[in-house]
């Protein structure tokens, strides 16, 4: 822990009275309390040690970041102690009927105050913070409606280390946080962008769909939350440009302040976004619509992926036949029973690949039945490769073929046709007649 750790008011654990459990935040419950000896009504983050969080918070002091008050350093029983909102998290109040009477003065009062409290932790705290976190279930609502920007238990100094580890919740990182590469503070403006469309909205971000398949959609397939086409313009492009996935392409929040405070220059805005907020069920259906086109792109995914497992174990099951086949003692000339027809073909779709080869070598003269093997292979040399110089088997003859299949998650497509081949004095069937 830093020298900054002195700056702690440590709280005795006895001196706190918990009422209920309020929320989880990163790392622990959050309960309400009361500090007695102060006479003060808490929220207290249970934590099993004390880390960052204590530390980042002790330094921080500004209206819409959460009031740090001390932490408790009693083992096992460490805590954070901060000021307490009585209007719970905005991702509560988002989901309340009291929601639905939001108009735009709250919607750009909010939006500037969570952009004012981001500002500060990047440019005016005395060290630059990254929050990491940034959702609306770590912003609180006061009990006379202003934002608080809390839970910093993912967040960083960014002079300790520009590369984060996985941490936060998927509908709201971005890409590169997903991805554990290399941050900046404008992780935390694509955060913002996606608050800030929960409350335009007041949808659940990528509702339905599982963290892994999200960041999957945003990372793989470059997917973004749908803007409904009636949005205003001017909060449709500024969401657009907190969602660009180049980190430096995006603005920071100063510059996010000065485009809040043009947008409520506009004469034209109030009307335009008060339509929007109000006729909800006009536009829902496209937030809908992309979200069923999401889960099938990725039920299908999901679908071509246990395909391709299912083919490569025929696949394997095949190889493994053919081996014990190539045990047995007495051939029959292979290439008298195969067909010019019986062959096995597949599509590839980007990296996926299939090959097959059969591999036969003669002892001594080179000859099986008094003809050569080159003659008897004549006309298959497009599909199977012939070597002269291996080891033989005792019947005169070795066979070698193999299968082999490399597959991503791309979908893959093969025309196959039956083989039927005797070997020795049984027979081997094998056929993949699938679309």
């Amino acid at each position: 822990m830093s020298s900054l750790s002195a700056s702690f008011v440590q709280i005795k654990f006895d001196d706190i009275h918990f009422y209920e459990n309020c929320g989880g935040g990163s790392f622990g419950s959050v309960y309400r309390a009361r500090w007695i000896s102060q006479d003060k009504e808490v929220a207290v983050k249970k934590l099993l040690k004390i880390e960052n969080e204590a530390e980042i918070l002790s330094v921080l002091s500004h209206r819409n970041i959460i009031q740090f008050y001390g932490a408790i350093l009693e083992a096992p029983n460490y805590g954070i102690v901060t000021e307490y909102a009585g209007g719970g998290s905005l991702y509560d109040y988002l989901s309340s009927a009291e929601s639905e009477e939001m108009d735009l003065g709250q919607v750009m009062t909010w939006a500037m105050e969570i952009a004012k409290g981001m500002h500060y932790l990047h440019s005016e705290a005395p060290v630059k913070v990254i929050h990491r976190d940034l959702k609306s279930r770590n912003v609180v609502v006061t009990a006379d409606k202003v934002l608080k920007i809390c839970d910093f238990g993912a967040s960083r100094f960014h002079s300790h280390t520009t590369h984060m580890s996985l941490v936060g919740t998927f509908p709201w990182m971005a890409p590169e946080v997903i991805q554990s590469l290399p941050v900046s503070e404008t992780c935390d403006t694509y955060s913002y962008g996606v608050v800030l469309w929960e409350m335009l909205t007041r949808e659940i971000p990528f509702k339905g769909l599982e963290g892994l398949q999200v960041a999957w959609l945003v990372v793989e397939k470059s997917e973004r939350l749908t803007i409904p086409s009636s949005c205003p313009t001017s909060f449709a492009e500024l969401m657009r440009k907190c969602w660009v996935t180049e980190p430096k392409e995006r603005p920071m929040f100063k510059h996010i302040l000065t485009t809040l405070e043009s947008m409520s220059n506009d004469s034209k805005l109030p009307e335009q976004c008060n339509s929007f907020l109000h006729n909800k069920a006009e536009w829902s259906c496209e937030i809908e619509a992309t979200l069923e086109r999401l889960k099938k792109l990725e039920r299908d995914l999901s679908s071509k992926e246990q395909e391709l497992k299912e083919r490569e174990r025929r696949l394997k099951m095949w190889e493994r036949k053919l081996i014990e086949q190539s045990n047995t003692p007495l051939f029959l000339p292979v290439a008298a029973q195969i067909s010019a027809e019986s062959f096995y073909e597949s599509k590839t779709e980007e990296s996926n690949s299939s090959e097959m080869t059969c591999q036969i070598t003669s002892s001594s003269n080179g000859e099986v039945e008094g003809m050569s093997l080159q003659a008897m292979m004549k006309g298959f040399g497009d599909m199977f490769a012939l070597d002269m110089g291996g080891p033989v088997l005792h019947s005169g003859m070795q066979v070698n073929m193999q299968a082999k299949q490399n597959s991503s998650k791309s979908s893959s497509v093969r025309e196959g046709r039956k083989i039927n081949m005797a070997l020795g004095t049984s027979n081997f069937n094998w056929s993949d007649d699938s679309d």
